[in-house]
């Protein structure tokens, strides 16, 4: 860390200015909030954008194709994090991978912003995968560096951040969908391009004031005789794929089944190298040896976790457009408007936790025993959905309150489960991997939604209860086994609560 340690920077960042919290939150709560507008926003009316007609604005895609598309995107989003966090890790830090991130997203909404064909779509969701596997792990980790390893705020504070999160969630549905489904696709997709462009004025602004020495510090840099070397085999890994890539779409060999995949074997392959990686390090502890270890079942919990709340934009996204009475109580629901509904929960809700865990102080449960809570919440959230079904049949248009039920229901699992995850993370990070242990928290999400481009093939109206019944009775099975085990975890976790 070049002669700076965790203190060090703590030190620099002032400890006053933002609801009892660091300043530096101040900076990163609306950097996120904008980037995360601009990102819900976008993904609000995607997938409606990929399958409406061409005469309706849309693509004209396949449903089954764009609610698989929609998954393999949102894994490639959260993969990318493993690019953002080496890069933070070992060369940039941190502060400028975040800067770096929300202009290559800032592009990828203007390019979605630009009436055109399925290529510049997909120009637009590489810019937007790369940009936000750059911002979102790190930005994340900045907020971690401003809290001591000890201080009592830390999980409030993430749960505040997690706010920010969502307010600009819920403000994006709102606002990019009703100007994207009742006017005009692409104006939607240009609000989403102005709000990361707000974003990025907020960061440069006022991070030299308020994050101090947070995000600048590259904690394991590459040694002057490393960047040559890795420097070419990074462009030789580049030349490499786009030759393959070349050469196996007009063999048939890379079709979109395939790529599906291959995305759906990286999704839980890359992980499993994470995981190896770290523990076998020189520059791991025995004691951060001991929480690489209890972090794996949280891991594959939050995968669970993910696989039914990341389905909020793809199947129920598809249920209320498709299944849902959209004229209520007088008004025209617009589809994309529920996607508004598990942030605004959260942001209700996420005070009322942030409360209780700094109110119970070290009473509250265990990090595993919350993860276990969050799944069974998770499960009945789909048992839910499915009851519209059992009771009035698969032809029938379903009452939107059963929707906003399910919301619900798996935002207090999230409250359980990702605030939480958040900060475990950056306290079971070893030290030389603080940004690279972001991305395998981000990492729990991508094998989710590659694990979901594989079950939305199976969802059809028909099969609609035994979707939701056997993914929720998964979900409530999982939360039971690690509630179980989760004394046997917290020992492995090695003083961290």
């Amino acid at each position: 860390m070049s002669g700076y340690n965790r203190q060090n920077i703590v030190d620099s960042v002032p400890q006053k200015g933002f609801f009892g919290h660091p300043k530096g939150l101040f900076t990163l709560f609306f950097t996120e909030f904008w980037e995360r507008f601009s990102y819900y926003g976008m993904r609000a009316i995607l997938v409606f954008y990929m399958y409406y007609e061409v005469s309706k604005g849309g693509l004209g895609l396949d449903q089954h194709t764009a609610l698989a598309i929609m998954s393999i995107y949102g894994s490639l989003v959260y993969m990318s994090g493993i690019i953002g966090g080496w890069l933070a890790d070992r060369i940039f830090g941190t502060s400028k991978a975040v800067f770096y991130g929300g202009i290559l997203i800032m592009f990828g909404h203007i390019a979605l912003a630009i009436p055109g064909n399925l290529t510049l779509f997909f120009i637009s969701m590489v810019l937007i995968v790369l940009g936000t596997g750059l911002l979102k792990p790190n930005v994340s980790s900045v907020v971690g560096e401003i809290y001591s390893e000890t201080d009592a705020r830390r999980d409030a504070g993430f749960s505040i951040f997690y706010m920010g999160i969502n307010l600009g969630g819920f403000l994006a549905p709102l606002i990019v969908g009703e100007v994207g489904m009742k006017h005009n696709f692409h104006l939607g997709f240009a609000i989403a391009a102005v709000g990361m462009f707000a974003g990025l004025i907020m960061f440069v602004v006022t991070k030299k004031k308020n994050l101090g020495l947070a995000g600048t510090i590259v904690p394991n840099p590459l040694a002057p005789e490393e960047k040559k070397k890795v420097y070419t085999w990074i462009g030789l890994g580049v030349v490499i794929l786009a030759i393959l890539i070349a050469i196996a779409i007009p063999a048939g060999i890379l079709t979109f089944d395939s790529f599906i995949a291959l995305i759906g074997i990286l999704g839980f392959l890359i992980p499993t190298i994470y995981f190896v990686t770290m523990y076998r390090s020189p520059k791991t502890t025995d004691v951060e040896r001991s929480r690489i270890l209890a972090y794996i079942p949280l891991f594959i919990a939050a995968v669970m976790f993910w696989s039914i709340q990341e389905q909020g934009a793809t199947i129920l996204a598809n249920y209320a457009d498709t299944r849902t009475q959209l004229h209520f109580a007088g008004f025209d629901i617009s589809p994309a408007w529920f996607q508004s509904l598990n942030p605004l929960f959260i942001i209700i809700f996420a005070p009322v936790f942030a409360w209780l865990w700094v109110k119970l102080g070290n009473r509250q449960p265990s990090v595993p025993k919350k993860f276990s809570l969050g799944l069974l919440f998770a499960g009945l959230s789909f048992l839910v959905i499915l009851l519209p079904a059992y009771f009035g049949g698969t032809d029938s248009l379903v009452n939107p309150l059963w929707l906003v039920l399910s919301y619900f229901i798996v935002v207090i699992g999230e409250l359980l489960i990702s605030p939480v995850g958040l900060s475990a993370t950056t306290k079971l990070a070893p030290a030389a991997f603080t940004a690279q242990m972001m991305s395998l928290w981000m990492l729990s999400n991508a094998a989710a939604q590659a694990l979901n481009a594989q079950l939305v093939k199976f969802y059809t109206p028909e099969t609609e209860m035994t979707y939701f019944g056997v993914i929720g009775g998964a979900s409530i099975v999982l939360g039971i086994l690690l509630l179980f085990v989760s004394p046997k975890i917290h020992k492995f976790m090695k003083g961290v609560n």
